[in-house]
């Protein structure tokens, strides 16, 4: 299968790097807890963290609502669940992608209940146009069409992941 560039590189590492003083900036004497939604969302995680320049700790969530489909079923599973506690604390998860919105609304509503003082969202991807659920997020590095993209963390039945950039496989329909 092909593959097209999308986001280079360098386009996503200048994002991050802006993304990241903008959080720096809003959060300014606070600590963080930074969300990762396995498994795509860990090289997103890993490279904007190094951008946050705050007193951070990681944890990680694992949520499933594809399986081996392009497209979401819209059952959300909770396949790991968070290690540490989060009431009263400032919790930003991040994500590579954001579709539907279906599995990101049901998680937020999942870790709302626990009461954290704040909850954001930051994510390399937003796909416009097909939002089932109204989401308001606060960091987008990109904003793409409906293709279906991989790469940077974003797979094709469990490949793809480590491209340094965003592509879109041609020929796989979104």
């Amino acid at each position: 299968m092909a593959i097209r560039n999308l986001i280079s590189a360098e386009e996503i590492a200048s994002a991050l790097s802006e993304m990241g003083k903008q959080i720096s900036s809003d959060y300014a004497g606070q600590e963080l807890i930074i969300v990762g939604v396995l498994k795509g969302a860990f090289i997103v995680m890993a490279d904007l963290a190094r951008h946050i320049d705050l007193p951070v700790h990681f944890d990680f969530m694992a949520v499933s609502s594809y399986g081996a489909a392009t497209q979401t079923s819209g059952v959300v599973r909770i396949l790991k669940d968070l290690d540490s506690e989060i009431a009263d604390k400032h919790v930003l998860i991040v994500e590579d992608i954001i579709d539907s919105g279906l599995t990101l609304s049901y998680l937020l509503k999942s870790l709302a209940v626990r009461r954290p003082a704040s909850l954001e969202v930051a994510t390399l991807l937003l796909k416009e146009g097909i939002q089932r659920v109204p989401l308001n997020i606060r960091y987008v590095a990109f904003r793409i069409g409906p293709e279906f993209v991989i790469g940077y963390g974003l797979d094709y039945a469990g490949l793809y992941r480590n491209l340094p950039y965003v592509g879109v496989l041609e020929g796989v329909e979104a």
